[in-house]
């Protein structure tokens, strides 16, 4: 049930304002739900929080055209989880490698914050990326909100499952859940992440996958 939201998608009201100022103000932008990236065979499913307003809101692919993309996929391709070159560009010919990328929240919301209803909402998305048969056999979740909603649509306790920078979580069904701060510049600039620390995550799925 690897389905996208309808272009017009009217589940969150706030999130549908929000897609509307957006295509009056960026009318050349994506402006809509964001589809997942790679390949829907990966054992590695990467998840985020929401498209950034000036990154996939606007490009169509998730991590593309902000800071965040930038230290994700400088990663993934370090590490043997990509191809090509990254130019923050969907036709930069970028190819996932066992990986596949998706975000908790399919659209864009305002200042980059979902409330817990459009989180909700969105979960049956999350959920048909992770069940859908090849299932993935890893999850790395970026950052808390993207954990506490993977551990929801595996529909386990998330006193079980605290978030933990660098944790690795081995779920009932011999899944593992991995755990990182976000890569946004926030967490970059303010210390919180550093870019050895989120390679050394990337790193660790690398030797776990072989």
């Amino acid at each position: 049930m690897r389905d996208l939201p309808e272009p017009d998608c009217g589940f969150c009201p706030r999130l549908c304002e929000f897609r509307l100022q957006n295509r009056r103000q960026f009318p050349d932008w994506h402006n809509g739900p964001v589809p997942s990236f790679g390949d829907p065979g990966a054992r590695l499913l990467i998840v985020g929080l929401a498209p950034g307003l000036r990154g996939a809101n606007r490009t169509g692919r998730p991590f593309t055209g902000d800071y965040a993309g930038d230290l994700l996929y400088e990663s993934l391709l370090r590490f043997g989880f990509a191809t090509g070159d990254y130019r923050a560009d969907p036709d930069d010919g970028l190819r996932l490698v066992d990986c596949r990328v998706t975000n908790a929240v399919r659209c864009v919301p305002p200042q980059n914050k979902p409330i817990g209803a459009e989180i909700g909402n969105c979960r049956m998305f999350l959920k048909g990326e992770m069940t859908d048969d090849p299932a993935p056999t890893t999850l790395l979740a970026l950052g808390r909100i993207a954990h506490d909603t993977v551990v929801s649509a595996l529909g386990v306790r998330k006193v079980d499952f605290p978030f933990a920078h660098g944790a690795l979580h081995r779920m009932a069904d011999g899944r593992i859940l991995a755990d990182s701060y976000h890569c946004s510049r926030y967490n970059t600039n303010t210390g919180v992440l550093t870019v050895a620390m989120f390679h050394d995550v990337i790193s660790r799925l690398r030797e776990l996958l072989g």
